[in-house]
């Protein structure tokens, strides 16, 4: 089995999100991190953050895992901004440690979007499609999960475990 870490970007760290990580985590036994715990600056092409948390993560990420499962709130239609911000460091490595940044040709990726209802909207994981296939990772699939009333359903449940059998641990 490959070893995974599973990346959480809520604005709420206990929120619904984080109970679909919670079962993503039971399932696989892959580690969290939690971006909004994070102290990650946007990317700026005089590399200006080079200080903050994000270079020490890449780097414990590329050099420790071989898939990275993406889990996202959906906000205005698609990923969070913590998870924008993630994606759009990753251009730290295409410039800077490059050797780094291509460690990610031999990864695996994989997206998980959260809502409260069951609805999807056709077009939200193209970013990370198009992300992993710039960057030579082999993409694994996306599963759209809720949360209802404050609890992951059954049927949420089976969702998550079908996943993680048939794309993730594949």
């Amino acid at each position: 089995m490959n070893k995974g870490i599973i990346i959480q970007g809520s604005s709420r760290s206990e929120g619904d999100t984080s109970k679909i990580v919670q079962v993503l985590k039971a399932k696989t036994g892959y580690d969290v991190v939690d971006l909004n715990t994070k102290n990650i600056g946007h990317f700026d092409y005089e590399f200006n953050n080079r200080d903050d948390d994000f270079i020490p993560l890449f780097k414990n990420i590329v050099t420790n895992y071989k898939i990275i499962v993406f889990v996202t709130p959906i906000y205005w239609y698609t990923m969070s901004g913590l998870m924008k911000v993630f994606f759009d460091r990753i251009s730290d490595f295409l410039k800077l440690e490059k050797d780094y940044g291509r460690q990610l040709r031999n990864m695996q990726m994989a997206s998980v979007s959260s809502s409260n209802d069951s609805r999807f909207y056709n077009g939200f994981e193209m970013p990370f499609i198009n992300s992993a296939k710039y960057l030579g990772m082999q993409y694994k699939g996306h599963l759209h999960t809720w949360v209802e009333a404050g609890r992951v359903s059954q049927e949420v449940n089976n969702s998550i475990e079908n996943f993680v059998e048939k794309q993730i641990l594949k």
